[in-house]
C-alpha cells in the first residue's frame, strides 16, 4: 500500500530490504523460524542468504556475521512526513484541522451526541506579544476591524458567493434563469469592492518590513543549551516538543465540538480519552525509544535496514539504517516505563547501551559523527495487542490504540478497518467524487549546487514574490533548502507558525550544523521568511525547543570536542 500512497501523496518511501543478521548455528535456527512465521503471515519473498551474499549487500557488516534473514520488500519512509502529507490532503479535500487543543471531558447530549470539551492554548510569549499589539490572544483577527479589512473580506466573498450559487443551479436549489442576473449584480460589487480597496486613503496592508535581512537582524539567537525546553514523559502524551508544557501554553478559548462518531487514536493519551466516557478496559504502558542520528557521510555505511538476531526476551533489539535523506539513524532503546531500572536510565547509559549495541551490527561507523538525539513513546498497552475496536460503553465511540511497533507499517490496513467499523455503527460514507488524492511534494532534489545562491541574508533574498529568485536562494546550507521550498510549505493548506512546522516539511535546520547561529543562522533565516508570508512579527514566530527529547547536552556537537569524544568512549563500553 505504500508504494501507491507515496504515488499519490509524495511523502518519500524507499523499498530498501531488510536484513537480519546471525552470528552463530544458534542464532541461524532462530532466522529459519522467524523464516516459517513470515511465510505464515503472508510475507512474500523471504528468503535466508549465506556470507559472501550477505557481504556484496552490506560489506560494513560485522565481520562476524554468517547469515541473514533477507526481506526484499521491506521499506522506510521518514514517519513525521507520512503524518503531514496526510493530515494536508485531508485539508485539501474539506476537513478541519485544529492545533493546540486539549480535550478535557466528553459527555453524550440528550440528541444523542458526544459533546467534546477542549482547551485552547497558544505559547506564552505568543499570547503576550498578541496582547502588547493590540491582537486577540487565539491567533484570530483584531477585533477592531477597519473599513479597509470589511472590504477586503468582500472581495472574498462574494466571487466565493458566486460559485456557492453556480453550486446552488446545479443541484436544482435555483432555477437556471437567475444564475446569470445573480451572477451579474455580485460581480458587480465584487469589482466596486476592489476599486475601494485600490483607492480608498491608507489601502495598503500594513504588515511591517517585508525585507528579509531586516527581519532576520530581530531575531533571538536559537536556543541549544539549557533544560527549559525538556520533554518529559506526561509531554510526549500530548504533543511532545509542541506540547503545552513545553511550549510554557496559556489558554486563549474553551470550546466545544458535538460529534455522533468519536475515533480515539490518541496514542500513549488513549487511556485517557477512554475513561473520559467511563471506558476502563485498557491502560497505556508506555515504552520509549531512544535514536541517535549520524551525519550523511555515515550514510553509506548502511543500504539495508540491519537488525540483530532478536532475543527471546528483549525482542528484535537495536537496527542500523540509512534513512530516506541519506543519514545513519541508530536506535532505538526500549525502555518500558513501568520498570525502574530503565525508566531512570542516565543519558550517557542510553547512548552507551545504542552505540555498543550497533557496533555489533556495523562496526565502523564514527559515534563523533553524531548530530541529533531524540526518543519517542511507544503506546503499548496493558491487553499486550493493539485495539481497534468500538468501545463497550458506546459503539459510536471507536478505540484505535496502543498501537505500538509496527504500526506504521500498518497504519493504512488499520484505517480501512476502521472505516469498516465506523460503517457497522452506521456511518453512511457515499463516495466523495471530487476527492483529490494527489498532492505536490514540497523538497526539490538538487544536483550538486548547480543553480544555488548562498550568502549572508540580504545577499541573495527575493521579495517574496519572484520564484526565480527564490529557487536560487539558499536558506539552510546543510541541506540545500531555498527560500523557494520554504515559501510553498508556508502557502499550502495547512498554517505553519513555527521553524518546528517548517523542519520537518523541508529539513531546513536538520543538517550536520542544525541551525547553528554562527554557521548559516538558518533558524532566523526561516523565522522571518514565516513572518514576511504570514504578515506577523518575529516574535510571533516560533522557534525549535531544546532539548526536547535530545540525549545530547548541547545542540551543537560539531563544535563539542568533550561531547564527541563521550560519545565515541561509550561506542566502544562493552
Amino acid at each position: 500500500m505504500f508504494p501507491q500512497l507515496d504515488r499519490e501523496l509524495r511523502f518519500g518511501y524507499q523499498k530498501n530490504g531488510s536484513l537480519v543478521v546471525a552470528t552463530s548455528t544458534k542464532e541461524l535456527e532462530v532466522l529459519e523460524e522467524l523464516m516459517e512465521r513470515g511465510k505464515i503471515n503472508g510475507v512474500k519473498n523471504l528468503r535466508i542468504i549465506q556470507s559472501e551474499e550477505l557481504f556484496k549487500m552490506e560489506p560494513a557488516l560485522n565481520p562476524d556475521c554468517i547469515a541473514a534473514l533477507y526481506a526484499p520488500d521491506a521499506g522506510n519512509v521518514i514517519p513525521y512526513e507520512f503524518a503531514i502529507a496526510l493530515a494536508e490532503n485531508a485539508v485539501d479535500n474539506g476537513v478541519e484541522l485544529r492545533i493546540r487543543r486539549e480535550v478535557t471531558a466528553i459527555a453524550k447530549g440528550k440528541d444523542g451526541c458526544f459533546e467534546v470539551d477542549m482547551r485552547h492554548w497558544e505559547p506564552q510569549d505568543y499570547v503576550d506579544v498578541r496582547k502588547k499589539m493590540g491582537k486577540s490572544i487565539d491567533g484570530t483577527e483584531s477585533k477592531e476591524i477597519s473599513l479597509l479589512s470589511l472590504v477586503m473580506r468582500l472581495c472574498v466573498s462574494f466571487p466565493a458567493s458566486i460559485v456557492v450559487m453556480e453550486g446552488l443551479v446545479r443541484f436544482g436549489v435555483l432555477e437556471p434563469s437567475s444564475k446569470d442576473d445573480t451572477k451579474m449584480v455580485m460581480t458587480i460589487v465584487a469589482f466596486i469592492s476592489t476599486a475601494l480597496v485600490l483607492f480608498l486613503p491608507g489601502g495598503k496592508r500594513r504588515r511591517g518590513t517585508s525585507v528579509l535581512k531586516d527581519i532576520v537582524a530581530k531575531c533571538p539567537p536559537p536556543v541549544g543549551s539549557g533544560d527549559d525546553g525538556k520533554v518529559t514523559l506526561k509531554d510526549m502524551f500530548q504533543g511532545g516538543s509542541g506540547s503545552k508544557t513545553v511550549q510554557h501554553g496559556a489558554t486563549v478559548a474553551l470550546e466545544s465540538v458535538k460529534a455522533k462518531y468519536v475515533i480515539n487514536c490518541a496514542g500513549s493519551y488513549s487511556d485517557q480519552i477512554a475513561r473520559m466516557i467511563g471506558d476502563d478496559s485498557f491502560y497505556i504502558k508506555p515504552r520509549l525509544g531512544d535514536y541517535i542520528l549520524l551525519n550523511r557521510n555515515q550514510g553509506h555505511l548502511a543500504h539495508s535496514t540491519i537488525f540483530p538476531c532478536p532475543d527471546p526476551v528483549l525482542g528484535k533489539g537495536v537496527l542500523v539504517q540509512q534513512t530516506l535523506w541519506g543519514n545513519l539513524i541508530l536506535g532505538p532503546t526500549a525502555r518500558d516505563m513501568h520498570n525502574k531500572e530503565t525508566r531512570d536510565m542516565s543519558n550517557e547509559s542510553i547512548q552507551e547501551y545504542i552505540l555498543s549495541k550497533c557496533k555489533q551490527l556495523c562496526p565502523y561507523f564514527d559515534a563523533k559523527e553524531a548530530i541529533h538525539g531524540f526518543c519517542g513513546a511507544r503506546s503499548k498497552s496493558s491487553r499486550g495487542d493493539w485495539i481497534i475496536e468500538p468501545s463497550s460503553k458506546d459503539a459510536n465511540f471507536i478505540h484505535v490504540a496502543g498501537i505500538d511497533s509496527p504500526g506504521l507499517a500498518g497504519s493504512p490496513a488499520i484505517s480501512l478497518y476502521v472505516v469498516e467499523l465506523m460503517q457497522k455503527a452506521g456511518l453512511e460514507m457515499p463516495p466523495n467524487v471530487n476527492f483529490n488524492p494527489n498532492r505536490a511534494p514540497i523538497i526539490t532534489p538538487k544536483v550538486g549546487l548547480r543553480g544555488l545562491k548562498m550568502g549572508p541574508p540580504g545577499k541573495n533574498d527575493s521579495d517574496g514574490k519572484d520564484e526565480a529568485a527564490m529557487a536560487k536562494n539558499v536558506i539552510c546550507k546543510c541541506e540545500k533548502v531555498t527560500e523557494l521550498e520554504v515559501v510553498r510549505a508556508l502557502r499550502r493548506s495547512l498554517p505553519i507558525d513555527s521553524t518546528q512546522g517548517i523542519r520537518k516539511r523541508t529539513r531546513a535546520g536538520m543538517g550536520h550544523c542544525q541551525g547553528d547561529a554562527e554557521n548559516y543562522d538558518c533558524e532566523c533565516r526561516v523565522r522571518a521568511i514565516i513572518s514576511r508570508e504570514n504578515g506577523v512579527s518575529i516574535e510571533e514566530t516560533g522557534g525549535r525547543p531544546w532539548p526536547a527529547t535530545s540525549t545530547l547536552s548541547q545542540r551543537w556537537v560539531y563544535k563539542d570536542d568533550m561531547q564527541k569524544e563521550g560519545l565515541e568512549k561509550r561506542m566502544n563500553n562493552n
